[in-house]
């Protein structure tokens, strides 16, 4: 087999389930501060699990989210080092899985001609076969979970299902997590956005003193300076109010 694999996997999640991986999961979500270290968790035990006497397997985790920076997570440096390679070549088994949305084996880099330049460098790491599976996370974020082999055919049937089986239950872990991430930004960026909008109105208020201008003045005197000195309104009414109070840092009170 020298080509990579697009494979259907196992229907159903009867007999591959992981028995207390649930559980394992949900601990997880309950101990991650943020969405790095669930998914740098969630690729130790993605590993451990996976990895067999002999056969050594490095795992890795991808997430792109609109809007916001991909997340990125391994089990290990040479896992870690694999995705990092794979990003910066732009194409590799892991990317085609993530753009097509379907779990993709490469059972032997040694037979494998695609993605010529990153195999050659991954083959060079010890990786002799890689298996990449999409999660469904049913929204606008995207992932995949790379998993890298020391061994040509280093991934079973047996394993394969085991590993979809394991991505399904990731999967609704990580949208969990992502939720309550979503949700943490959110009250941040208000946070972010109401902190702005205070110091502008005090440096708006500084200015008609000032200059015994209108509202509507003051506000243009300052959105003048901001694009004349390319930099942001805020840091032009940080600087007035700090001109004024000699105050460096502005602080501001309200309710997020």
């Amino acid at each position: 087999m020298t080509n990579p694999e697009h494979f259907t996997g196992s229907s159903g999640t009867g007999s591959h389930e992981t028995p207390g991986m649930d559980t394992r999961l949900q601990e997880l979500v309950l101990d991650s501060q943020d969405i790095a270290g669930f998914l740098t968790d969630l690729a130790v035990v993605a590993a451990d699990r996976l990895s067999t006497p002999g056969s050594t397997v490095h795992a890795g985790v991808t997430v792109i989210r609109r809007k916001r920076p991909k997340a990125v997570a391994s089990s290990d440096a040479e896992a870690r080092a694999l995705d990092e390679l794979q990003n910066g070549f732009g194409e590799g088994p892991c990317l085609t899985a993530l753009r097509t949305k379907s779990p993709l084996l490469v059972p032997d880099l040694a037979g494998e001609h695609r993605w010529a330049p990153y195999v050659k460098v991954a083959q060079a790491q010890g990786v002799a076969s890689i298996l990449a599976v999409p999660l469904d996370l049913a929204g606008d974020a995207e992932a995949v979970l790379n998993l890298y082999s020391n061994r040509s055919h280093g991934f079973s049937a047996e394993g394969i299902s085991t590993v979809e089986s394991f991505a399904r239950q990731a999967a609704g872990s990580l949208r969990l997590v992502l939720r309550i991430t979503q949700l943490s930004e959110a009250k941040a960026d208000l946070s972010t956005a109401l902190q702005s909008r205070t110091i502008i109105d005090m440096a708006v208020g500084a200015v008609m003193a000032e200059n015994r201008c209108s509202r509507e003045t003051a506000f243009e005197i300052l959105t003048k300076a901001s694009s004349t000195r390319n930099i942001k309104l805020r840091e032009v009414a940080a600087a007035v109010i700090a001109s004024i109070s000699g105050e460096k840092e502005i602080k501001t009170y309200f309710d997020a």
